[in-house]
């Protein structure tokens, strides 16, 4: 979240950060600031009770030692009164922060200058490209090759859970074991901590990378614990150091993972959501990254083309966009998007995103690092996919196909597998 005497300081632009996110109530703004300011008097008016409480009680020892006890009587009658309202204030001023903090929570943060304003998709900017994509027409859609080999069963997974749960089977189940460690292992040669999270998160946890008050529809919910599936290992990580107090000499913080995401925001209609393009249950190698505040977009470049060297190990065209400010989402100030060519389906996937939150997931959760001695100051946190696997896989599956229905192993993947083929 933002911190509230920025908003106070800079209205006119977060209100104009609110409507070119797309966001649509832009009086939070004004309700933030009013419910701030009677949060404050309330709390002004507490500590002037108290105060003058805590000067009338030290009165009463001196009374009763003179044997005016009349008088310290009265004194303490008067102080009681004033306990009993001190404790009101306080349940108060509880309140007026828990309705302050929820306002806090529903503005967006503040896109960087170097942001394109627009509202959709159409107004991203391709940032890079490389490679050349294949418009072969003889290519194959992954979806026919899967069920060609037997290598993902879509109808056991429903029968088993449901829609957007396959099974992989034989070469592709082998295929994805050799991405994930193909992707850690790049990554833990970058300079990258492997970590096993869990996959479960508290509703604290889900606050603080931003999925809730936000995108509570997207997540699998256990009521009966209160626990979140992850959407994805970016909310176990970056939750990891939550409270904390870090050293200068510790930093940068930087996390590889992987993990199976689920997200309920999975479709059911048209050629988007065909084979691998859109489950309800995926895997991915995730890269969490914890910065000073002045290293954070250099940061962001990094974690940018370590996500773009892994493409161009496995030699998928892709392009780099650098998403509009209604495409980004509620919670970054920057992202990426790196999308590969499909040519099976003659498309382009999204295959990761590289985000930088600033200080907006880390003040929600207090992660903090100690400046110098004096001063403690707010983290900057940084996430991308390193890579997700269904759309590589599928990208993979196509591009490397041949003519009489065999899919060649990557090079980079051959060590994994042993042979030329799936």
């Amino acid at each position: 979240m933002l911190d509230i005497n920025f908003i106070k300081e800079n209205r006119e632009r977060v209100e104009k950060a609110i409507k070119d996110k797309g966001e649509k109530d832009i009086s939070v703004v004004e309700k933030v600031i009013s419910k701030d300011e009677a949060w404050r008097s309330k709390v002004h008016e507490g500590d002037l009770l108290r105060s003058e409480s805590n000067t009338k009680s030290s009165k009463i020892g001196e009374l009763m030692s003179k044997g005016k006890k009349e008088e310290a009587q009265a004194i303490i009658k008067e102080t009681s009164a004033m306990k009993e309202q001190i404790k009101e204030i306080e349940e108060e001023v509880k309140k007026l922060r828990v309705e302050r903090d929820s306002l806090l929570f529903r503005i967006p943060n503040i896109p960087h200058p170097s942001v394109p304003v627009g509202a959709t998709e159409d107004d991203n900017e391709t940032f890079k490209a490389w490679g050349t994509p294949d418009e072969s027409a003889w290519r194959k859609p992954h979806w026919e090759l899967t069920e060609r080999h037997g290598w993902v069963d879509f109808e056991r997974g429903v029968k088993v859970t449901g829609a957007g749960f396959p099974f992989y089977v034989g070469g592709v189940a082998q295929l994805q074991r050799a991405l994930i460690n193909y992707f850690i292992n790049e990554a833990t040669k970058a300079g990258y901590t492997e970590m096993q999270a869990p996959y479960f998160v508290n509703e604290d946890s889900a606050r603080g990378t931003g999925q809730i008050p936000d995108k509570e529809d997207m997540m699998y919910e256990i009521p009966r614990d209160g626990f979140f599936n992850i959407p994805t290992a970016e909310v176990p990580v970056t939750n990891f150091h939550r409270d904390e107090i870090l050293e200068n000499k510790d930093l940068p913080k930087k996390y590889v993972c992987h993990t199976p995401c689920w997200r309920r925001e999975a479709g059911s209609y048209g050629k988007d959501v065909r084979g691998l393009n859109r489950l309800h249950q995926f895997d991915k190698v995730e890269l969490v990254k914890i910065v000073k505040p002045e290293d954070s977009y250099d940061e962001l470049e990094s974690l940018r083309e370590h996500a773009e060297g892994l493409l161009k190990a496995l030699e998928l065209p892709y392009r780099t966009l650098l998403m509009c400010t209604g495409d980004m989402g509620f919670t970054q100030s920057k992202k990426y998007d790196l999308e590969v060519w499909s040519p099976g389906q003659q498309r382009w996937l999204e295959v990761s995103s590289c985000s930088n939150f600033e200080s907006f997931q880390a003040r929600r959760m207090q992660l903090r690092y100690r400046k110098d001695e004096k001063e403690i100051e707010i983290l900057h946190t940084l996430n991308g996919s390193g890579l997700a696997l269904p759309r590589v896989v599928s990208a993979i599956l196509e591009a490397y196909q041949e003519e009489n229905g065999k899919v060649k192993v990557p090079e980079v993947l051959k060590p994994f597998f042993g042979r030329d083929h799936l």
